[in-house]
């Protein structure tokens, strides 16, 4: 092992892991710490859920996480997170990459979410999403990590109590040489986080190879372009191709969606106007747990002998902030995400072998239900979302979708990528 990841989503795991294999790195995706040995590859992507729980418990899973993979021969360690930079004021991304430095003996780190090819860019510290600013985005809205604040220098200075600075966009386009000696300056000044400006892959590709000598890179999975490529330099890794063709494991497929994203929106709206599709109702299941989802299934159940099905929690904001006024945030969240889980158990009892999962949190509950404890990593479906096979016996078909990622026609473009 080279590089050692820690991804505080499964879906933000899948992404990085697309992007290493894209480029030429073997990469295997853990689901949690693994019991035992390493897998054998250039890395090795750890999959928590610790995006929204207490900053204490994803401190403690992170560190953990980076225990093992320093354990188990990891160079260097990345902290993966969202490229919309999802966090509350008070963590989890602060603490955790604190934590990291000091576990890792490293007085500096950088922090760059960019990912150009989803829109996702950095200028002046400030994120934008697509044209608009973070804070005027859909993300302003999200019901667990409202992010009402695009400059991420101010963001991520209200989550740690060390200096944040910034690299701007007029050093990194110097390229890779520039940026190494602005991060030399700033850790002489005693800042400690760096937020790097980024608007293209070059950018990117440039900050990785300035960042090649840190023992810790922290952002989103486009500053990980630049790795293999200074990996290879180095004569650690090979040339190597893209990814490989998945084995096939045939049978049904369904959707699960539990994102409430404008664009997972848009996705349930496309795929439900050609295909069945039902809404779990959060009232009945408030209610009856048991029942709907028995209901559930057995629509499930009759749909899926002529085509695909879609099984949806997503909804628009407001129906939503009604769901979370009644029951409140987190029992909402939960009380979704177990009903999500018993459906995915319950249909893999039936049978299905393909799943395309939305939803960081969602993603998670449905893995962990299928007791999936690592994947294989196959070609690109969407930017930042590759075709997975699990490990083990039943072998799942998977794609696992960040809320924003992919276009309208995703749900459908999964479903024939997962064989």
């Amino acid at each position: 092992m080279i590089l050692g990841c820690i991804a505080d989503d499964f879906t933000g795991a899948t992404d990085l892991a697309n992007t290493l294999t894209r480029r030429g790195m073997h990469t295997v995706q853990t689901i949690g710490i693994p019991q035992g040995a390493a897998p054998a590859a250039d890395a090795v992507v750890v999959a928590l859920k610790s995006r929204t729980i207490p900053a204490a418990e994803a401190v403690a899973q992170s560190l953990a996480a980076c225990r093992w993979l320093k354990a188990h021969g990891a160079r260097q360690i990345f902290f993966k997170y969202c490229s919309t930079f999802d966090s509350r004021d008070q963590g989890n991304i602060g603490p955790v990459a604190d934590a990291l430095l000091d576990e890792l003996g490293s007085r500096f780190t950088i922090a760059c979410p960019a990912f150009p090819e989803n829109g996702r860019t950095i200028y002046l510290g400030h994120l934008f999403v697509g044209g608009d600013l973070l804070s005027d985005s859909s993300m302003r809205n999200h019901p667990l990590t409202p992010m009402r604040d695009a400059n991420l220098v101010r963001v991520l200075g209200r989550q740690t109590p060390h200096k944040v600075g910034l690299v701007p966009y007029r050093t990194v386009k110097q390229g890779a040489p520039a940026i190494a000696g602005a991060f030399a300056t700033l850790e002489a000044e005693g800042v400690r986080h760096a937020i790097v400006d980024a608007v293209e892959d070059r950018d990117l590709e440039n900050i990785g190879a300035a960042s090649s000598a840190l023992p810790l890179i922290t952002g989103g999975s486009g500053v990980a372009i630049g790795l293999p490529a200074s990996y290879r330099m180095a004569r650690l890794i090979p040339k190597r191709e893209g990814a490989e063709p998945l084995a096939r494991v045939g049978g049904p497929g369904v959707v699960l969606s539990g994102s409430c994203s404008a664009a997972t929106l848009g996705q349930v709206e496309r795929f439900a106007a050609m295909h069945p599709a039902i809404a779990i109702d959060p009232e009945a299941l408030a209610d009856k747990p048991e029942d709907t989802v028995s209901a559930l299934l057995g629509w499930a159940r009759e749909k899926l002998t002529s085509g695909p099905a879609l099984i949806y929690a997503s909804a628009p904001p407001e129906k939503v902030a009604a769901v979370q006024a009644r029951f409140g945030r987190e029992k909402a969240g939960e009380m979704i995400e177990h009903a999500i889980a018993a459906l995915a158990t319950g249909l893999a009892a039936e049978g299905v072998r393909r799943f395309v999962i939305a939803g960081g949190e969602t993603s998670g509950a449905v893995v962990s239900a299928l007791k999936v404890e690592a994947l294989e990593i196959g070609p690109q479906i969407a930017p930042g979302v590759p075709a997975c096979l699990s490990y083990g016996s039943p072998r799942y078909a998977l794609a696992l979708k960040s809320g924003n990622f992919g276009g309208p026609d995703f749900f459908a473009e999964a479903l024939e990528a997962l064989t």
